[in-house]
């Protein structure tokens, strides 16, 4: 693939891994977040090898909307997961 791609998503506030995740102020752990960027690129038929390089910058909370921004460098993509403007993470995935 050559081009941007971009999905969006929103954690539902009864997922499974939120409970323990901060009760009284939940947020959405970086883990559950990597694993919409996973998804995303499966979905284009990218074979996850790992990630590199990744920053969490802002907090994701149940129910905020939160889009990624695909774009495709050799075996690498290059990712940003925003809420609204700010970045909630950025970094590399690595393609098999």
């Amino acid at each position: 693939m050559s081009e941007h791609a971009t999905d969006r998503f929103r954690v539902a506030p009864d997922h499974p891994a939120l409970p323990g995740h901060f009760p009284g102020n939940p947020l959405v752990p970086g883990v559950v977040v990597l694993d919409r960027v996973a998804a995303a690129l499966e979905a284009r038929g990218v074979v996850l090898a790992g990630f590199a390089q990744v920053k969490f910058a802002a907090t994701l909370k149940p129910g905020e909307d939160a889009r990624i921004e695909l774009e495709p460098r050799d075996a690498r993509w290059r990712f940003r997961v925003l809420r609204d403007a700010d970045v909630v993470a950025a970094g590399e995935a690595l393609a098999r």
